[in-house]
C-alpha cells in the first residue's frame, strides 16, 4: 500500500501498512509478566512442501495471483506494493534475504562476503562480489551501481522521488576496492543496520538519473539480474510475465515461465477452480471450501454444503408443490427459483471437485495486527484511558479467535519490534499489565470517568488532556458570560473570597499568603524537574488540583463549601503503587541486561536516569491520581458509559466495510464489548476499504482501529518512524512520521537512535527491548496477534506456499509431476 499522508522527507524507511482485507489477512493477553531472560518462544514453521531440486521437473508456466497489477517496479517508490516486491524479488539482486528466522542472511548468489573491516576512526564496510555476478547485458555488478544508488537515495537531490533512504544519508562515500570485485562503503555514521542496503540492487542505467529513476522503471526493467527477466507487462490482462533468465549464474529456474496475475481476493475461488492460478493467498472461507472438498473426495454422495444444503425436507416439499400447482405465476416463479439453485449446486460442485487438487499451506505471516488507539486529542489523550483500554483487553481470545480455527498456535504477541522466533524477542507487555478490569476500571476512576459523569456539570479544570482543557475553559467562559459570576468557580471567584476573609482576619490572610507561596514554588520545582518533554508516556507522582479551581496554589481550602472547594489530588493507595510499578517495570528493562546483570559504567546509568526523567512529566502516569485521602474506587461491574463534567466516554472505533473485512470486524466487535464491561462506549463506523488508511489511520480521524505492520530484521530503522515522538510543523500541523498513534516519548527516540549506531548486535537488541518496554508504557499501540498466512497451491507445486519469514527461492519453485509440469495451467474440460 502507498505511504499516503506522510510528507516525503520525513520518511526513514518506509514499512508498508498492510490493511486487514481479504487476501491480505484471514482474520483470525499478551503475558501478563515477562521475564529477564531471551524469550524461548519459537516461530510457526513455513510450509511450503520442500522438495530436492532433482525431484522438481523443468520447464512450465506458474501462475501467481497478486492483488493488483503493480504501479511501479521500482521498491523504492512511495506507490511500490507487495506485487511490487514479489516481483523485483524475482528479478533483481537481494544482499541480505531474510531466512526463515528472520535474520539477514547473506546471498551466496551475489556475495562472497560483506563485513565491518574498520570500526574506528569511521565505519566501514567492505562487500566482494561473486565474481559471476552480472546484469542480464552482461555487465559485471560492482561499485558505480552501489554509487549510483546511494546518491539516488541519500536525500541529498530532491529530483529523485523516493519514499525511503534510511541509512543512505549516513554513507559517506563508497569506492572501489582492491579490485572490481570489491566494494568499499564509508559510513559518516555508525550504521548498525547496514546490511538492510542495497536490496534491492538496481542497476546503474536505472538510478543513475531522476528521469530513469522516477519514471524508467515503473513499468519496464531492462537490465536486471536474478534467476528471472522480464519479459512484458500487460494491463489488459492483467499480468506481468518473467522467463527463465539465460544470463543467471545460479542454480537453473525450474519453470520457463513466471505469470503473476491480478485476482480480486472476491475472485480467487473461482479463479483456483477454472485453474487461472496455481498459487494465491485465500481468506478462511476458500481455504474452508478446498477442505470440505478434500474430505468430501469421490465418494459420490451429495454434498452436505454449499447452495441448497440448508433446504429442508419441509421447505423442498413446499417448493415442489408451488412449481407444480394450479397457480400458474406462482408455479413459474417457484420453477425459475428451482432451475436457479439446481444450477448453482452444479457450478458449486464442479468447483469443489476441481478444488481437490489444490493445498492449503499455512504459518503465521511476518506482519502483526495491532490495536491503535489515536492519543492526540479527546479522552484517549489521558494515558490512563489507553492504559485502561489496554487492561480491558483479552488478548489471549482475540489471539484464539483468529489463529485457533486455522489450526495455528494462538499465542498474543509480546512485542513492537520483533516476532516469535526473531532473535531479540522478547515479551515486553509487563512493562503495562495483564488484563484485569478491576485495575482498568480504576485508571477510569483516576482520570474523574465516573458513573452519573455524564449529567454532572462541565469544571473548569480536568486531569486529562489539554485540548479537553482548552475546551471545558471556553465553555465555562461561556455560561460566565451568559449566567454572571454568581456560580461560577474560577480562579478570580477564588480570589475574591480570599480577599474579602483576608479583611476579617489579617493574621490568618498572612499564613495563607505564606503556604500559598510555598504551593507555588513547589510547583515551579516540580515542573522544572521533570523537563520539556510533553508525552504522556510515564507521569511523574505530585499534586494536581482540580474541581473549581484550574490553579494550584490559588487559595486555602476552606471549609466544605460546595460553592468554593478546592480538591487537592494525591496519589491513592492502589493507585499509586501502580504508577510505581509500572516506571519501575519498565524501567528495569533498561537497567538490567540480557544476562540479568545490571549495568556498570555509572555513566550509562545517569544517561538512563536523565532519560526516564524526561518521561516523568505531568499528564502522564497510570492511574496516579485520585481525591486526596480516598482510594481509587474499583466497582466490580460497570452499567453503561461512563462520564465525566457532562459527557459520555465513548470512543470512535473505524473499521473497513469491504467483504473481505468481515472476520476483522467481529474482532472489533469483541473489543467493543470488551470495553463494554468498564464503562467505555464505542461507536463503530465503517469506512470503504479503499479510504480506510488515507483518510482515517493516516489522517487521524479515528480513536480506535486496527491495523498491521510488517516484521522486519532491521528494528532500528523501520521501527523509529512508527513510534517517533510527533513534532510540530511550522505550519502548526503535526509531523507523526508514520506514527499514526501520535504517541511517543523523546525517551523511546533517543533508545531507538542508540540502537541504530550501536554495532554490537548484543547491545543494539537489548536497546530495542528497552524501547519496547517504553512503548508498551506509553499505551498508543497494543499488538494482538501475528497474523495468518494461508496460501493455496496447487498440490504439485514444490517449494512454495506459506513462507513465513523467509523469502521465496524462486528459482527452486516447480512441479514434482513431469507431466504437471508440462501441462497448461487451465484444468477445465
Amino acid at each position: 500500500m502507498s505511504h499516503v499522508g506522510v510528507p516525503r522527507g520525513t520518511v526513514r524507511k518506509r514499512r508498508s501498512l498492510a490493511l486487514l482485507t481479504a487476501g491480505v489477512l484471514t482474520i483470525p493477553a499478551l503475558a501478563g509478566c515477562s521475564s529477564d531472560s531471551e524469550e524461548t518462544s519459537r516461530g510457526v514453521p513455513q510450509d511450503i512442501a520442500p522438495a530436492a531440486r532433482d525431484r522438481v521437473a523443468d520447464g512450465s508456466t506458474v501462475n501467481w495471483a497478486v492483488d493488483a497489477m503493480p504501479t511501479t517496479l521500482n521498491a523504492f517508490q512511495a506507490d511500490a506494493d507487495s506485487a511490487t516486491t514479489k516481483i523485483t524479488g524475482a528479478l533483481l539482486p537481494t544482499l541480505f534475504p531474510m531466512d526463515a528466522a528472520g535474520q539477514p542472511k547473506l546471498n551466496p548468489d551475489y556475495l562472497e562476503s560483506a563485513k565491518i573491516i574498520e570500526r574506528e576512526p569511521k565505519q566501514v564496510v567492505l562487500y566482494k562480489l561473486n565474481q559471476q555476478a552480472v546484469w542480464s547485458d552482461g555487465r559485471e555488478i560492482g561499485a558505480p551501481d552501489f554509487v549510483a544508488q546511494w546518491r539516488a537515495l541519500s536525500g541529498k537531490d530532491s529530483a529523485f522521488w523516493t519514499a525511503r533512504n534510511a541509512g543512505y544519508e549516513r554513507i559517506e562515500k563508497i569506492e572501489r576496492g582492491a579490485d572490481d570485485l570489491q566494494v568499499r562503503v564509508t559510513f559518516a555514521k555508525p550504521y548498525a543496520d547496514w546490511r538492510s542496503l542495497f536490496s534491492p540492487l538496481y542497476p546503474k542505467e536505472i538510478t543513475g538519473s531522476p528521469d530513469t529513476f522516477n519514471d524508467g522503471a515503473r513499468t519496464a526493467l531492462k537490465n536486471t539480474a536474478g534467476p528471472f527477466q522480464l519479459k512484458s507487462v500487460s494491463k489488459a490482462k492483467g499480468t506481468v510475465t518473467l522467463v527463465r533468465s539465460p544470463r543467471w549464474w545460479g542454480d537453473k529456474a525450474k519453470l520457463d515461465t513466471l505469470v503473476f496475475r491480478a485476482v480480486a481476493p472476491k475472485d480467487r475461488t473461482k479463479a483456483l477452480a477454472d485453474g487461472t492460478v496455481h498459487i494465491t493467498d485465500v481468506d478462511a472461507t476458500t481455504a474452508d471450501r478446498i477442505a470440505l472438498a478434500l474430505r468430501d473426495g469421490s465418494n459420490g454422495q451429495p454434498l452436505a454444503h454449499g447452495p441448497g444444503a440448508d433446504l429442508t425436507p419441509a421447505a423442498a416439499l413446499r417448493s415442489w408443490a408451488l412449481a407444480h400447482g394450479s397457480d400458474e405465476e406462482q408455479a413459474e416463479i417457484a420453477q425459475a427459483a428451482r432451475e436457479k439453485n439446481r444450477k448453482a449446486v452444479v457450478a458449486y460442485g464442479a468447483e469443489q471437485k476441481a478444488l481437490r487438487g489444490y493445498a492449503v499451506r499455512k504459518s503465521l505471516e511476518p506482519a502483526y495486527t495491532q490495536l491503535a488507539l489515536n492519543g492526540e486529542s479527546g479522552p484517549l489523550a489521558d494515558d490512563r484511558v489507553r492504559r485502561a483500554v489496554a487492561r480491558a483487553l483479552d488478548r489471549q481470545e482475540l489471539a484464539e479467535t483468529v489463529l485457533k480455527p486455522l489450526g495455528l498456535p494462538a499465542k498474543p504477541l509480546g512485542s513492537h519490534l520483533a516476532l516469535a522466533g526473531q532473535p531479540g524477542y522478547k515479551d515486553g507487555s509487563g512493562a503495562l499489565g495483564d488484563q484485569n478490569t478491576k485495575e482498568a476500571q480504576a485508571l477510569l476512576a483516576d482520570a474523574g470517568w465516573t458513573q452519573g459523569g455524564a449529567a454532572e456539570k462541565p469544571k473548569d479544570t480536568k486531569a486529562g488532556s489539554e485540548a479537553e482543557k482548552k475546551a471545558d475553559k471556553d465553555e465555562a467562559d461561556k455560561k460566565k458570560d451568559a449566567e454572571g459570576k454568581a456560580d461560577t468557580e474560577d480562579k478570580e471567584g477564588t480570589e475574591k473570597t480570599e480577599a474579602e476573609e483576608r479583611t476579617t482576619d489579617k493574621d490568618e490572610a498572612e499564613d495563607k499568603e505564606k503556604a500559598d507561596k510555598t504551593d507555588k514554588d513547589e510547583e515551579k520545582a516540580d515542573r522544572a524537574a521533570v523537563g520539556s518533554d510533553d508525552s504522556a508516556a510515564s507521569r511523574a507522582e505530585g499534586l494536581y488540583i482540580v474541581g473549581q479551581d484550574d490553579k494550584p496554589g490559588a487559595g486555602p481550602v476552606q471549609a466544605p463549601d460546595a460553592s468554593t472547594a478546592t480538591h487537592v489530588l494525591a496519589p491513592s493507595r492502589a493507585a499509586a503503587a501502580q504508577s510505581l510499578a509500572l516506571l519501575r517495570q519498565a524501567s528495569a528493562v533498561s537497567a538490567v541486561s540480557e544476562d540479568g546483570t545490571t549495568a556498570e559504567a555509572a555513566s550509562k546509568a545517569t544517561a538512563q536516569d536523565k532519560a526516564t526523567a524526561q518521561d516523568k512529566q505531568p499528564g502522564g502516569a497510570a492511574g496516579a491520581y485520585a481525591p486526596l485521602g480516598t482510594a481509587a474506587p474499583a466497582p466490580a461491574s460497570v452499567k453503561g458509559p461512563l462520564g465525566k463534567d457532562g459527557k459520555t466516554l465513548t470512543l470512535r472505533f473505524v473499521l473497513p466495510s469491504g467483504p473481505g473485512s468481515q472476520s476483522l470486524r467481529g474482532v472489533g466487535e469483541r473489543i467493543a464489548a470488551m470495553l463494554e464491561k468498564i464503562g467505555i462506549g464505542t461507536e463503530i463506523t465503517k469506512v470503504p476499504d479503499e479510504s480506510y488508511f488515507k483518510d482515517h489511520i493516516a489522517s487521524g480521524d479515528y480513536d480506535l482501529a486496527l491495523y498491521s505492520w510488517p516484521a522486519t530484521a532491521y528494528p532500528a530503522t523501520d521501527g523509529r518512524p512508527i513510534y517517533a515522538k510527533p513534532e510540530p510543523a511550522t505550519d502548526g500541523s503535526l509531523l507523526v512520521e508514520q506514527n499514526y498513534t501520535r504517541v511517543g516519548t523523546d525517551h523511546i527516540d533517543q533508545l531507538f537512535d542508540q540502537a541504530v549506531a550501536e554495532l554490537d548486535e548484543k547491545a543494539a537488541r537489548e536497546l530495542m527491548k528497552q524501547a519496547d518496554a517504553r512503548i508498551w508504557a506509553a499505551a498508543g499501540s497494543i499488538p494482538l496477534f501475528q497474523r495468518p498466512q494461508l496460501v493455496a497451491v496447487d498440490k504439485k507445486l514444490a517449494n512454495v506456499g506459506a513462507f513465513g519469514f523467509a523469502a521465496p527461492r524462486y528459482q527452486d519453485i516447480g512441479f514434482t509431476d513431469r507431466q504437471a509440469a508440462g501441462s497448461p495451467a487451465d484444468r477445465k474440460k
